[in-house]
């Protein structure tokens, strides 16, 4: 597939067993170097941008996207002056609204979102966030009838509900008016509810597909906003700027697209979360023990796996709860029971993702393995099989679906892809073949209710269907580099000069360095997550720090421990700076090693 020349470092075949590539192409290096010359941007800069397929006349824009330049107008979206016209409605006439919600940082943001505003607008909504145990995924017909029991007059679905065809149909039945927000994938078949946006559903022509739930709300109160406006209310009505924190913590947690409008958004809302707006964000913040200014690494790996914790394994309502509350001692207090939640948590998915992994290796043994890792277990809690998946599919590089079954054999699952296999649609096929009581998701994440006796089934549809997709995914089992350096050039300051492209996430990658012949002079075991931490020296004999997460029983992990004090190795990571005791100290988040010779 490679040329030995095309090899970066001349490395075919890292200790992961991936080859490494430089990132750029011919044509690419050439905008690169333009961009350099034109907009007088460093040359490491300009590469990450030019790799990341940004044009030679997009170069201001990307380095400063704005919302005001990127928004486009909501009414885009299918639906959305009907179920914006509904809202007004409700507005002003102080109808009692029910929000439902999913158990998710997308759910839970989605609700604050709205609360929030319409809270700033006089209107005191109720929250609904179903248990993940005992209700599944979306609105349940028990679920709609306490809300309208206690008097819901409209309810509003936020990061579910696309799907839920009997509840919204039992809701309508009792005269009950029902919005859909969601940005789910969809079949043709679309549920009565008065109004369904979801830029995924087959008529959508807006082109906001990549949007998280959290963003379609805010899309939608910016229509709100504008009709309430229109209508003399313009002194009443909230600072939707403030509200972008939500978005910016969605986006980056939901994994979607951080491009365009979604990469404005996180930038947007990481300036207002750390002017400490909300009472909630800080007080997990201060819980989780970030040091230094939020960042979206901050959001992805320690504020959302928090939010998370309270769906997973305890009470789903607490994310939702804690981005809504404005009282700094009821926000210490949610952060507080997530954090426990969270440490109960790994210790609860650490014993899971061991009984995964040694039974996804001995079905792949010495030979290929199926395309699809479907592994089941009834001693799994339900609240981890996604982070179950997510460890399968980050080992074996393959898709992975993880089921925590129940005692006739039915379960609940949750899968994961990787880039090039389309895992929503999947679903959503094996739920029109009957295979699956209930599914869908996106097309790198998708969640499954399946019937007894129908694992094996599922599995096999799932090595039929994407087969193809899968050999040619993981034919692409190539580590990108933006450029060599060494430890001496990898300051605080280079960094804080490459973040300029960020924030980074699915769809904008960080920029990942490879550091040339370089020894371990350090290496340890740390953390109950079993992580590598080590040092290396440069040949002119500066250092630099490095972690690999998780890494001290792969063969990365045993390479880097074994290289203490050895000859040089290749190693490639990405920088990031590690705030400590009012300090800035760089850090290399390791990826990838190989041999230098």
């Amino acid at each position: 597939m490679f040329e030995e020349k095309d090899f970066f470092l001349k490395v075919e075949k890292s200790v992961n067993g991936r080859a490494w590539i430089d990132r750029l192409n011919a044509a690419q290096m050439r905008t690169a170097t333009a961009m350099a010359q034109q907009y007088g941007i460093s040359e490491i800069l300009a590469r990450i941008l030019a790799g990341r397929e940004v044009p030679l006349d997009g170069t201001e824009e990307f380095l400063q996207p704005t919302l005001r330049d990127l928004m486009p107008d909501p009414s885009t979206l299918t639906q959305m002056d009907a179920l914006v016209e509904r809202l007004v409605q409700a507005v002003e006439h102080g109808e009692n609204i029910a929000l439902f919600g999913d158990y998710d940082v997308d759910g839970a943001a989605s609700c604050a979102l709205m609360t929030r505003y319409l809270r700033g607008v006089g209107l005191a909504p109720a929250t609904y966030i179903p248990d993940r145990i005992f209700e599944g995924y979306g609105p349940n017909i028990p679920a709609m009838d306490q809300l309208i029991d206690e008097g819901a007059q409209l309810i509003i679905t936020l990061d579910c509900g696309a799907t839920s065809f009997e509840p919204i149909a039992h809701a309508r039945q009792r005269g009950i008016d029902v919005l859909v927000i969601d940005h789910h994938q969809v079949a043709h078949e679309l549920p009565n509810a008065n109004a369904v946006v979801n830029p995924n559903r087959p008529d959508d022509i807006s082109g906001l597909g990549h949007l998280a739930a959290a963003g379609v709300t805010f899309m939608v109160l910016v229509a709100l906003n504008r009709v309430l406006k229109e209508r003399g209310n313009s002194g009443q009505l909230p600072n939707l700027m403030h509200l972008t924190d939500l978005v910016s913590l969605a986006t980056i947690c939901d994994v979607v697209p951080l491009q365009g409008l979604n990469r404005a958004f996180v930038q947007r809302g990481l300036d207002v979360m750390r002017s400490g707006k909300n009472p909630g964000l800080a007080a997990l913040a201060l819980a989780a023990r970030v040091s230094g200014p939020l960042n979206a690494y901050h959001l992805g790996f320690l504020l959302g796996p928090r939010i998370n914790a309270g769906g997973r394994i305890g009470d789903a309502s607490l994310g939702a709860r804690l981005l809504s509350c404005d009282d700094q001692h009821e926000a210490m207090h949610i952060a507080e029971q997530l954090e426990g939640l969270n440490a109960e948590r790994q210790a609860i998915e650490k014993q899971a993702v061991e009984e995964a992994v040694a039974v996804a290796e001995a079905e792949i043994g010495d030979g290929e393995g199926p395309p699809v890792i479907v592994v089941a277990s009834p001693d799994w809690h339900q609240g981890v099989v996604g982070l179950v998946a997510a460890r399968l599919k980050e080992r074996f590089n393959r898709p992975a679906f993880a089921i925590a079954q129940k005692a006739d054999g039915s379960g609940t699952g949750s899968g994961r892809s990787i880039p090039g296999v389309d895992l929503g649609k999947a679903v959503i096929s094996a739920v029109e073949q009957k295979l699956l009581t209930k599914g869908g998701g996106h097309a790198m994440a998708a969640g499954i209710s399946i019937g007894s006796g129908e694992i094996g089934h599922f599995r096999a549809f799932l090595a039929e269907k994407l087969a193809e997709n899968v050999q040619d995914a993981r034919k692409q089992n190539t580590i990108k580099i933006d450029a060599a350096m060494t430890a001496r050039g990898a300051t605080a300051d280079f960094i804080h000069q490459i973040e300029r492209a960020g924030p980074f996430g699915a769809g904008n990658p960080g920029p990942l360095f490879a550091f040339p012949a370089h020894r371990v002079a350090f290496a340890d075991i740390v953390g109950v997550g079993g992580h590598v931490r080590i040092s290396i020296n440069s040949p002119d004999r500066a250092r630099l720090n490095g972690i690999a997460f998780r890494a001290a029983d792969t063969p990365l992990g045993q390479m880097l421990l074994n290289a203490k004090n050895s000859d040089p190795i290749h190693i490639v990571g990405a920088l990031n700076i590690n705030h400590w005791q009012g300090r800035e100290e760089p850090q290399l988040r390791i990826l990838d090693a190989a041999k230098s010779s």
